[in-house]
């Protein structure tokens, strides 16, 4: 005679991430950052766009203290409290959010109870957001305006120019003087040396788009193993990958291009450093939910970070490094960053800097799928 066993009763419980989520999986969808918090202040739910402004996730966050996430905690206990007494329907106030590793986030906040009873909404808007929104628009419209410059002033650079180096090389063929062919020649190589660079200004421009499927770490590694077989030793290129970031539509090669740009860049920021051996380039990959790029919103962007531990940029070209001909360090031809801007452009994509004394972060983020 046979028996069959009972199953055993499950006593693992309901995953309490997807407890807390229930009901409110649907403030991913907005790109106001929101936090659900318990009435002392425990997040219960955070939404995809205050995830991606914090960088943490939101595993990690259900269950701590939203209050270590302000500048001021103050604030927002003061709120909780009102909430908690119901003194008020909805309390806006402003504040600062801290983001791991980058400046605080000004924010404009408004807390409210929710629908459930015991929780308490944090909704919160960015008050660099409309800047920002700006700012992109300005980069674009100075990317179209210097192409169209560049191709004019290359236009009326090079005709003159072919006929001075064409007249120098006949004057050449009639001079017997050795002095007098030393002019000559400085003159043919001055010539040969502006049409290089006018060569170079306009080389963006002329690189035909190639698409192919693009794997953005067989990218980072091959900009990776390049610059360090320029510097062996006293730099460290440290990975930090999110090897879910699905393959995209691209042209693999500007991207190599465009990222060994900013890359090489770095490294030769880091000149002291990487003689002092302690020089540092992170490469990071992270899917950022829910971006808006040239008035356009994506539900998902790549966003590759490199970042380094050198001075910074100076202040004075901050606000000009995308620019041609800028450079901060001598000898530097200021068309690295134009042509890395360029290539992500064609991306539909975009390059943005932050930077102070000891950490640079040049951040792409490129629509994906």
């Amino acid at each position: 005679m046979s028996s069959t066993a009972a199953p055993l009763p499950d006593i693992s419980g309901p995953d309490p991430d997807q407890a807390n989520a229930n009901g409110y999986q649907s403030l991913d969808w907005l790109c106001t950052l929101i936090a659900v918090l318990d009435e002392y202040g425990m997040v219960r739910f955070v939404n995809a766009a205050l995830e991606n402004a914090l960088g943490q996730s939101r595993r990690i966050m259900v269950g701590s203290d939203f209050a270590t996430c302000f500048a001021e905690p103050a604030l927002l206990d003061k709120a909780l409290s009102g909430a908690r007494s119901n003194d008020f329907a909805a309390l806006r106030f402003e504040a600062s959010l801290l983001r791991l590793g980058q400046e605080p986030l000004p924010i404009h906040a408004a807390v409210s109870l929710a629908e459930k009873a015991g929780h308490v909404m944090v909704e919160m808007w960015p008050l660099e957001q409309q800047a920002r929104q700006d700012r992109e628009e300005r980069i674009r419209e100075q990317a179209l305006a210097n192409k169209e410059l560049i191709r004019n002033l290359a236009h009326e650079i090079k005709n003159p120019l072919g006929g001075i180096r064409g007249a120098a090389q006949l004057l050449q063929m009639d001079l017997v003087t050795p002095e007098l062919l030393e002019y000559t020649t400085v003159i043919i190589h001055e010539a040969d040396r502006l049409q290089a660079l006018v060569d170079r200004l306009l080389a963006p421009h002329r690189h035909p788009h190639e698409v192919g499927d693009v794997n953005i770490h067989e990218v980072c590694e091959r900009v990776r193993s390049l610059v360090l077989v320029e510097h062996p030793q006293g730099l460290k290129i440290t990975r930090d990958y999110d090897i879910s970031i699905p393959e995209f539509r691209g042209d693999s090669a500007q991207l190599i291009q465009a990222l060994l740009n900013i890359v090489q860049n770095a490294a030769q920021a880091l000149g002291r450093r990487i003689a002092e051996g302690d020089a540092e380039i992170i490469l990071r990959t992270r899917v950022a939910r829910q971006v808006t790029l040239g008035r356009e919103r994506y539900r998902l962007a790549l966003e590759l970070h490199v970042i380094d531990n050198g001075s910074g940029v100076p202040d004075a070209i901050k606000e000009r490094i995308f620019y041609p001909l800028v450079s901060g360090r001598d000898g530097g031809s200021g068309l690295g960053l134009t042509l890395a801007q360029t290539f992500v452009q064609r991306h539909h994509g975009l390059i943005e800097c932050e930077s102070q004394p000891g950490r640079t972060d040049f951040r792409i983020l490129i629509p994906l799928p």
